[in-house]
């Protein structure tokens, strides 16, 4: 006789005691759903706390409860709701064995006339809840997913022409507010690559991906922000600008890169131009700074423009920050003020 199992739960955000519960599961029911519910306990959409779960745990059939009844109660009448409420989301799928680490364990378990397999509810195996992990994810990083924490993480990126303060900015701001950052992996591969000041064609879809890689490797260390000196938008513009064109790859990349990050710098070039070897003058910083822009706003990207001295403009990204909320609708906010 094959056996199906079902957990449920808000996972906000999900987290290594969920693991154990759906690990334990596993091991012992041929089949696997969760439910998971939308909540108001968090600002992550139903939809990303879902493909977590999809993402770390590919054979679950995973259920998402856009209209579930909101908490928890042993109010009767709200437990019968709950149950009404499950049985219609399965359709009819039997179910054999319910895994909770909840007292709701119990009631449910019977509605669904399914053995009552409460896993961890001591909280002995994985001392940790949502809500400690809502109050300060870095303190509890260690019960956290990588694939969970990096959407955790407020992801700013701080775009504009060579020599526009995108790299001072970048490092003062990480050590400001105690966290890691991504530099430009395009500047230390063409130094490393370059032939009189040029690089191939094909070098920029290797200079996407590490830099990709890169802010990967950051993220999972982060404290509530990562910031990154340039992406691949940047990485595309320059290829243009090199070749009159863009490798496929890249240019996938950069039409993919907005979904990456929460909020886009641009850093203008009002400051003094740093005439390096590696640069190609003023002129050429000011004309390459209008296409980014340009860029920009062909890919309909809303960004922040950053003008004046290091304090004014760090100044100006912690007013934002401050107002900020990761999901929420930030860029109807009249950050540019």
């Amino acid at each position: 006789m094959s056996t199906t199992g079902l957990t449920l739960g808000k996972f906000a955000p999900f987290h290594k005691g969920h693991q154990y519960v759906i690990e334990t599961a596993l091991k012992e029911v041929d089949e696997l759903y969760v439910l998971i519910y939308n909540t108001s306990v968090t600002t992550i959409p139903l939809s990303v706390r879902a493909n977590w779960i999809r993402k770390l745990y590919p054979q679950v059939k995973v259920i998402e409860a856009w209209d579930g009844p909101e908490g928890y109660s042993n109010d009767r009448d709200f437990e019968i709701e709950q149950e009404n409420y499950i049985l219609a989301m399965l359709n009819g799928q039997k179910i054999t064995h319910f895994y909770s680490s909840e007292f709701y364990g119990d009631h449910v378990s019977k509605a669904l006339g399914a053995v009552d397999r409460r896993i961890d509810e001591a909280r002995v195996a994985v001392p940790i809840s949502a809500t400690e992990i809502r109050q300060n994810p870095l303190k509890h990083r260690q019960f956290i997913d990588d694939v969970v924490y990096s959407d955790l993480i407020t992801k700013v990126v701080f775009v504009g022409a060579m020599s526009t303060g995108k790299s001072t900015i970048t490092e003062a701001l990480a050590k400001r507010y105690q966290t890691t950052f991504a530099s430009e992996y395009g500047r230390d591969y063409w130094t490393l690559h370059q032939v009189d000041r040029r690089i191939g064609f094909e070098d920029f879809n290797q200079i996407a991906i590490g830099h990709i890689q890169q802010e990967d490797r950051a993220v999972v260390n982060a404290n509530r922000y990562l910031f990154v000196d340039t992406n691949a938008i940047t990485t595309y513009m320059f290829a243009l600008d090199y070749h009159g064109k863009a490798p496929e790859l890249l240019t996938q990349l950069a039409l993919e890169n907005f979904a990456r990050y929460d909020l886009f710098f641009l850093c203008e070039d009002d400051i003094p131009y740093d005439d390096t070897w590696d640069r190609s003058g003023e002129q050429k910083r000011h004309i390459f700074h209008q296409q980014i822009i340009a860029d920009l706003k062909v890919r309909k990207i809303p960004y922040i423009s950053l003008q004046g001295s290091l304090d004014e403009r760090i100044k100006k990204v912690d007013a934002v920050l401050k107002r900020f909320e990761k999901y929420s609708n930030a860029m109807m906010q009249p950050w540019n003020d």
